[in-house]
This record gives C-alpha cells, sequence and structure tokens, in this order.
C-alpha cells in the first residue's frame, strides 16, 4: 500500500510539475522576449533573485521537510484537531515574521541590492532597488503557499500542490501579456506579474486546503511542542540549502562585476538544470516523506 501510495503520488507530483515546467519556459521565453539579455534584465533577474533566494532557504524546500513529519505525528497521535491547530499556529507564524521580513527588506533594499550585486552602479542599482521592492511581497505568498503544501502533503494530497506552481506560471504570462498591452514597461510589468503568480500560487490551494477540514486563523499562542520539533528539522535542512544558495550568491556577485547580460544567462542556465531534478528527484522525494513521516509515526 506505501509502494503504491509513493508511486501514484510521485506519478501525480511529476505529471503537475511537467506542465509547470513547460509553463515555466513559455513564461521565460515571454521575458526573454520583452527583456533581452542586458544590463536592466540583470537588474530584473537580481530583483527576483532576492526573495526566490529566501524561498528557497525558508519557505518551499526546508518547509516541507520540517512541516511534514511533524505534522503527520501531531495528526496520528492526537488527532485531525491538533493537527488543525498547529497548522494555525504556523500560519499566524509565518504572516508574522515573514511580513515583518518584507517590510524591513523594502527599508533596507539598497543594502541588500548592494550585497547581492555590488557591481551595480548608478541607474542600473536603482533599477534593481525599484523592482526589487515590488517584488518582495512575493516571498510572503510563497511561504504560505508551502504551508499549505505540507499540510495538503500530510493528507496525501499531491496534485494541488504541484499544480500551484502550474498557476503561478500561467498567472504570471497572463498579467505579463495583459500589462505590457496596456502600456505598461516591461520591467515593472513583470514584476508585478510575479507577485500577481505568486499570489495564485497560494491561493489555487486554498479550496482543496479547506476542504481537507484545515481553516484558517490567528492563533498567537506560539509554544507548542510541534512547532519546537519543526524549528529543529528545519534548521539542519536550511544548512543543507544554505551550501546551495550561495553558490548563487557568489555567482551573482561576481556576475555583477562582467559585462551586461551576464546575470541574465545565469538565470536561464539554472532554470535548465532545474528541470529533470523538479521533475523526478523532487517528485519522489516530497510524496515518499509523508508516508514514509506517517509510518514513522506510528
Amino acid at each position: 500500500m506505501a509502494k503504491e501510495t509513493i508511486t501514484r503520488g510521485a506519478g501525480a507530483f511529476s505529471s503537475a510539475t511537467g506542465l509547470s515546467r513547460v509553463l515555466g519556459f513559455v513564461r521565460d521565453m515571454l521575458l526573454a522576449n520583452f527583456l533581452g539579455a542586458s544590463g536592466s534584465s540583470d537588474a530584473f533577474f537580481v530583483a527576483f533573485r532576492i526573495p526566490n533566494l529566501l524561498r528557497e532557504l525558508f519557505a518551499e524546500g526546508s518547509m516541507s521537510a520540517a512541516v511534514v513529519p511533524v505534522l503527520t505525528e501531531a495528526e496520528v497521535k492526537e488527532g485531525p484537531e491538533r493537527a488543525r491547530i498547529v497548522v494555525k499556529k504556523l500560519f499566524t507564524f509565518l504572516l508574522v515574521s515573514v511580513g515583518l521580513i518584507c517590510i524591513l527588506a523594502e527599508f533596507f533594499a539598497p543594502i541588500i541590492v548592494k550585497a547581492i550585486a555590488p557591481g551595480f552602479k548608478g541607474q542600473q542599482f536603482a533599477l534593481t532597488v525599484l523592482l526589487s521592492r515590488i517584488m518582495f511581497v512575493f516571498l510572503l505568498f510563497v511561504s504560505l503557499s508551502a504551508l499549505l503544501m505540507g499540510a495538503l502533503n500530510v493528507r496525501k494530497v499531491f496534485f494541488v500542490p504541484a499544480m500551484a506552481s502550474a498557476w503561478f506560471n500561467v498567472t504570471t504570462i497572463v498579467v505579463l501579456l495583459v500589462l505590457i498591452l496596456a502600456g505598461v514597461s516591461p520591467l515593472v510589468a513583470a514584476s508585478v506579474a510575479i507577485v500577481c503568480g505568486g499570489f495564485m500560487q497560494f491561493f489555487s490551494q486554498v479550496p482543496t486546503f479547506m476542504k481537507k477540514g484545515y481553516r484558517f486563523g490567528i492563533e498567537l499562542r506560539f509554544s507548542d511542542p510541534y512547532l519546537k520539533r519543526m524549528a529543529l528539522l528545519w534548521l539542519p535542512t536550511l544548512a543543507g540549502l544554505a551550501v546551495t544558495q550561495l553558490n548563487i550568491f557568489v555567482s551573482t556577485i561576481i556576475a555583477s562585476f562582467l559585462p551586461h547580460g551576464s546575470i541574465t544567462y545565469l538565470y536561464y542556465a539554472m532554470r535548465l538544470i532545474q528541470l529533470p531534478i523538479g521533475m523526478f528527484g523532487v517528485a519522489v522525494a516530497v510524496t515518499s516523506l509523508a508516508t514514509l513521516s506517517e509510518h514513522a509515526s506510528r
């Protein structure tokens, strides 16, 4: 039964991820067409990389690894209602903490941009700061989306969370085209489209999240043994992901001193590398984690 669950879940996840990757390529083709490979496109991709780097560290990958085992344990040992309370507390914590990070990032955007792209000067630097401030809120939406994904994985729902990325790409494509046709600058249009896509990535999971018995709510009592367990599980995952993100961070710093377009080329190269990893490696890892966590809790 466990083998069938993992195989079926991995198949659904891979199918949805495959669709998302295709749509992602369409999105990137449009971005390449409208932005090209220039100093301006470098500014956009650095601005996008800042919340995206934090997303990789604190949201999607690391959060699922921490949330799924602990939430599964809470549900198996103490019942669905206890799991719902833990989800409410984590939702509140993310809303407050990530929201605060986004607000602080708005104020300290020039310092952050200077740290990740020290080679940017003048208009390119100012443009990167502007686009960063537009896209920082993207981090909040994808963090909440990652929570919903983990909660749904606990209930053996894999297709809907995997499709959330497809909704991100569809929304980004549609909003990008609409804004450009309306005469908005391609750089601003792309930044706004990314934020709208992040919101849709979160919102697309909400109906299934509610259908599976979860509820949104504010729970300010953060003292909870399960939340502490999540934090302990999250730290080693963060350390592992930090190595990869440090590599990207250093590459961006170096590329910021290179000719215009270098950061753009690096972005597209990374997108090609992520295709097989996302479709096959991540699919098996995500779907097996929920089943293995359930067996461990029993």
